[in-house]
């Protein structure tokens, strides 16, 4: 089972960082813009639409690699104290409740969405001549496809901490704030406090 998680893991880190590649992409584009228009006065009227697109499909396809590496936003400060059991509990739940309608409808959405937009060769109508607009829809089921896939080890994840009482391991990576060294940091610091309290009390008397 952990086989299958990490590998679960390793597919959604390869899809996040291979379409991260789109921010230095997307930032060239910019730039480029920037300079055809103000420099060379020549602006392309297309290259908005496909800002657009490019920042929607690197959003789009980080969402299972967000999720793999456990960084999606939640109450950290009060769910980083819970008991792993706890943890477990609730996510569980909330997966069950939340995440698997929202995700499964935005597959089986966005295969429609892709479908109909390759079969009429979609085009942006926002600009003359405007960018295909189908390999954009097409990231949708696809993105929705790995969220999923990710989804359903998270849900195994929650079950067999339920069962053991401790989080199964996962792909580490950067994480932006460590919630084990500010709980131990917390923990420190009112036990200082707890022993300090009847010391300076004793001192006084």
């Amino acid at each position: 089972m952990q086989k299958f998680f990490l590998a679960v893991d390793r597919v959604s880190t390869f899809a996040g960082q291979a379409f991260a590649w789109l921010i230095v992409a997307l930032t060239a584009l910019i730039c480029w813009e920037v300079f055809s228009r103000y420099v060379l006065n020549s602006p392309n009227a297309w290259a908005f639409d496909v800002q657009i697109m490019m920042y929607g499909t690197l959003f789009m396809m980080a969402g299972a690699y967000t999720l793999s590496k456990n960084g999606h936003v939640r109450g950290d400060i009060l769910y980083g104290f819970f008991k792993p059991r706890t943890q477990a509990f609730f996510d569980l739940i909330l997966y069950l409740v939340f995440f698997l309608p929202g995700v499964v409808a935005l597959a089986w959405a966005g295969y429609t969405y892709a479908a109909e937009s390759w079969a009429i060769n979609e085009h942006s109508n926002i600009t003359a001549n405007g960018p295909p607009i189908y390999p954009f829809k097409t990231a949708i089921p696809i993105a929705g496809a790995l969220l999923l896939l990710q989804g359903i080890v998270e849900i195994l994840r929650c079950i067999v901490c339920l069962r053991d009482g401790e989080w199964p391991s996962r792909e580490q990576d950067v994480e932006e704030v460590d919630v084990d060294k500010l709980k131990s940091m917390v923990t420190r610091e009112g036990e200082g406090t707890h022993n300090v309290g009847p010391v300076s009390a004793a001192g006084e008397r």
